[in-house]
């Protein structure tokens, strides 16, 4: 005899957590800000400084096998840092991330649902911003492999720091401070203007910001075809282990 009665519980965490990361997806794409962040502006970055000759590039080649490497890391950041950190602030103030805390769904999993909608968001950036520079000519060189442990250590540093300001400020505060960081590590972090073009006594300090971590390994891989950054892997990995612990230690759900 069949039973029919039902059967209350929660679901596998493993589909739960498929599910929440395909609803943070979904909202990220149908959000016009966050796709202006997160795809236009390096998109037109990319295609306005290659082809206008506003800013003097260093190294071999043509001035998008510079750019490419830098604005890959800026699509990280605008992902990662920017956008995570906005939509999760405004999240927290809304009551969303304490009522999302208190189904099934674990805390961690939310977390990492997240996480997973920021690695999908960057898949889809650098598959986009790939192509463009290789429309316009476009030569990358190095290991592939290195290139992918830049990226998805950048991720994590990022993501730490920005789930430190989502969870520890106001929403608005966390909206004008995400921006201007955006912006300020765009002007300096050798992202479109190369380190080298700035004052020796502040470029140890510059060199030591994610970004221009980020920056520099992947144009030291995809420009020069060098081996593996590790001194721009530690700094990455450094600024993941405190990102991370402090978002950890420090982030309200409320």
């Amino acid at each position: 005899m069949t039973d029919f009665s039902p059967r209350p519980g929660a679901a596998p965490v493993g589909r739960m957590l498929l599910a929440q990361t395909a609803l943070e997806t979904r909202m990220l794409l149908r959000n016009g800000e966050q796709l202006l962040l997160t795809v236009i502006i390096p998109t037109v970055l990319l295609v306005l400084f290659s082809s206008v000759d506003i800013v003097a590039a260093d190294g071999p080649g043509k001035r998008v096998d510079f750019l490419a490497p830098g604005l890959l890391a800026l699509a990280v950041m605008s992902t990662a840092f920017t956008g995570q950190a906005i939509a999760t602030g405004f999240e927290r103030r809304y009551g969303v991330l304490k009522r999302l805390g208190a189904t099934p769904l674990p805390r961690w999993a939310l977390l990492t649902a997240k996480t997973g909608c920021v690695l999908v968001t960057e898949v889809l950036q650098v598959a986009l911003l790939t192509v463009i520079a290789l429309a316009l000519g476009w030569s990358p060189q190095g290991d592939p492999l290195a290139v992918a442990g830049l990226l998805v250590l950048g991720t994590a540093a990022f993501s730490g720091l920005g789930l430190l300001m989502a969870g520890t400020l106001k929403a608005e505060a966390t909206l004008a401070g995400a921006n201007l960081v955006f912006v300020l590590l765009l002007l300096v972090g050798g992202v479109v203007v190369p380190l080298s073009r700035f004052p020796e006594a502040v470029r140890p300090v510059l060199e030591l910001l994610p970004i221009s971590a980020l920056s520099d390994g992947l144009r030291s891989v995809l420009q020069y075809g060098a081996g593996v950054p590790w001194s721009d892997l530690g700094v990455l990995a450094l600024w993941s282990v405190l990102g991370l612990a402090a978002a950890a230690r420090f982030f309200r759900w409320e």
